[in-house]
């Protein structure tokens, strides 16, 4: 039988060794273990399967269960004869037969508590994410470990209560291997006078982290998680931690007039030892060849620091040689990396101006497609209009340089958002990938395209490589959370949404992602209160909506849903140039009304925004798939 269990493992550590100095205090600490297990672990509702001499592993069906009585038992085993035991938690599938048990669940928190040293208590991530907001449970984390016969890394923290030993990591080595082949590029600091030209030293880091993905063999943090850093005096082993690297890359930017200083260093995160670290005084018009000079030398000494297999120390140059247009090219990712449409438009705008100044920059090209399709596909401009010049940048781009990752992306994502043609999306994305595996992006649409075509586990898959890229991404983790949610995971979705309000409280997407995962799981009355919060930060009588008013049909409040869609429509009214049509379809769906929500999904089809064949796959929509209509909105949508 398969079920979700809370498993414990408890050893008493130095066993063997007593048994050979003290034989008889040896049986005697093993008894006393036994009798508190045999005490302590039912009162919490758990269940021994397995006593194995100086050691046990038992099961429950609350993670917070099986962390309160491990903190039973060690504050018991303190007492004389005090039994030194170390204890993991894990939280997983298990398959139970007679009184054996495995699977992926028992050998994940065996290999957790074989990490823990005497008196403490070690959990996994799932453990820890169900015992967070206990208030009378104290955790500290300790990082990412590679862990033998576990193929990702795993994410551990010590339970931190007053009388339970808080290894430090240090303490910790030797028992895991170490993250190898891993590099952070933290923001180069602007130390120019102008604190405008921040612009810029975000660039040259942008663009060295851009460069050292090409290296095969070694795997880059995403800019996202790195970013996360810019302007925090963190520790490099914490930072090292948090992203699971073992090298970082940090420097400096001076620009001053037409001469730039660029400092830079690579440092070992483990002990803080500079592996390397030069600075440069050179012109402005010698930034390129400033970048490809860093690029290489790092290549050179990751691999002699880093990576065992050979790899490949060519890193492409920079597509153009224009220094005013790279310049504008540098604003323009500012803006871009800013996320909101009106810094996307201003992105654009900078693009473009590098283009009138240097016509054959194929990267400027191609982020102007990318922005393009950011506004098409998320409402902000008409798809029609968007997603024509998707297309026509992205070909100038890749007619200019086929090496272009962000051109075959762009593509990819007009292929998929708007044309509709899955084959050619599927193609264009794996391209993309395949020349710039660092593209978070690329993961995105693929997970948006593995839905369309009912693969929601390969789906899930390729997000949880994404959060190994970009482990601090909003976007990343809301991603993925969202295709959890198409999974009906709705716990793991929870979990990623309180990711996301770690990373900030407001963050509506954060919000947002949970109400809906507690509303899928029927807790409506909880989830509008949430939704509540996610309007009220749009600060816009007209805004963040749909969710609500989905909550208010399903508690029955017609006319506050009705008032939303209302809402909605005005909205739409004011400006043509937004397609809000799925929004009025969930609404109108959750009042029953079929007619009403397949003439908003016509609207959709008609208008081309996002391929409705992709919100239909959200488990609380399958009555729509009922509906003799859905055969035929089935026909259209083919491709």
């Amino acid at each position: 039988m398969r079920q979700l269990a809370a498993i414990l493992f408890a050893d008493m550590t130095g066993y063997t060794a007593l048994m050979q100095e003290d034989e008889q205090l040896a049986r005697l600490k093993r008894r006393r273990l036994k009798e508190v297990l045999d005490s302590t672990i039912p009162e919490f509702n758990g269940r021994i399967l397995q006593f194995y001499g100086d050691g046990s592993l038992s099961i429950f069906k609350s993670a917070i269960d099986g962390v309160h009585c491990a903190m039973r038992i060690q504050q018991e085993l303190q007492r004389d004869p005090k039994v030194d035991v170390r204890i993991g938690i894990h939280t997983g599938d298990v398959i139970m037969e007679d009184e054996a048990i495995y699977g992926d669940g028992v050998n994940q928190a065996s290999r957790v508590e074989s990490l823990a040293v005497s008196g403490s208590i070690l959990v996994s991530e799932k453990v820890f994410d169900e015992v967070r907001n206990q208030a009378d449970i104290l955790t500290r984390e300790l990082g990412y470990f590679e862990m033998k016969n576990v193929k990702e890394p795993v994410r551990v923290f010590a339970i931190a209560n007053s009388g339970i030993v808080v290894p430090d990591r240090a303490a910790l080595q030797g028992k895991t291997r170490q993250p190898v082949n891993r590099l952070a590029v933290l923001p180069f600091v602007n130390m120019s006078a102008d604190p405008e030209n921040e612009y810029f030293s975000d660039g040259i880091t942008e663009e060295l982290l851009n460069a050292l993905t090409k290296i095969d063999g070694l795997q880059v943090t995403s800019r996202t998680s790195a970013f996360a850093f810019k302007g925090k005096n963190a520790d490099i082993r914490d930072i090292a931690i948090q992203l699971n690297v073992d090298k970082v890359l940090e420097g400096s930017v001076r620009k001053a007039g037409n001469r730039v200083r660029v400092t830079a260093q690579l440092i070992n995160a483990a002990d803080g030892y500079h592996v390397w670290s030069e600075n440069y005084d050179r012109d402005l018009t010698d930034i390129f060849a400033l970048q490809d000079e860093i690029s290489g030398i790092i290549a050179n000494k990751l691999r002699e620091n880093l990576v065992s297999s050979p790899i490949s120390s060519r890193i492409k140059t920079l597509p153009t040689q224009n220094i005013e247009a790279y310049t504008l090219y540098l604003k323009g990712l500012h803006y871009w990396n800013k996320l909101t449409p009106a810094d996307s438009r201003k992105a654009i705008d900078c693009f473009e101006q590098a283009i009138i100044i240097e016509p054959d920059y194929a990267l400027a090209y191609a982020m102007t497609a990318t922005a393009y399709s950011q506004l098409g596909s998320s409402g902000q401009m008409l798809p029609a209009t968007a997603f024509e010049i998707v297309h026509r940048y992205a070909d100038k781009a890749l007619q200019l340089d086929d090496s272009v990752a962000e051109g075959y992306i762009a593509k990819g994502a007009a292929y998929l958002l708007y044309d509709w043609k899955w084959k050619e999306a599927y193609e264009a994305l794996q391209k993309g990938l395949n020349l710039n595996p660092g593209a978070t992006a690329v993961y995105r649409w693929l997970g948006f395209y593995y839905i369309l075509m009912g693969q929601k586990e390969q789906a899930i898959t390729i997000m949880e490589e994404a959060l190994k890229i970009d482990p601090l991404s909003a976007i990343i983790n809301q991603s993925l959370g969202n295709i959890y949610a198409f999974a009906a995971r709705y716990d793991d979705a929870i979990r990623q949404a309180d990711k996301l309000l770690e990373i900030d409280p407001q963050l509506r997407m954060g919000i947002e992602l949970k109400a809906w995962s507690i509303g899928m799981k029927g807790h409506w009355p909880a989830a509008k209160k949430l939704f509540e919060e996610v309007h009220r930060l749009t600060n816009h009588p007209l805004k963040g909506l749909m969710g609500l008013g989905y909550a208010h049909a399903m508690l029955g409040e017609r006319d506050a849903a009705l008032d939303c869609i209302a809402r909605i429509e005005k909205r739409q009214a004011e400006n043509p140039d937004l397609v809000l049509d799925a929004d009025l379809v969930g609404i109108w769906y959750a009042l029953g009304n079929m007619d009403k929500a397949f003439y908003h999904i016509n609207q959709c089809v008609e208008k081309r925004i996002a391929p409705v064949n992709y919100f239909l796959e959200y488990p609380i929509l399958s009555d729509l798939k009922k509906d003799p209509r859905y055969e035929q909105l089935r026909e259209k949508l083919k491709a």
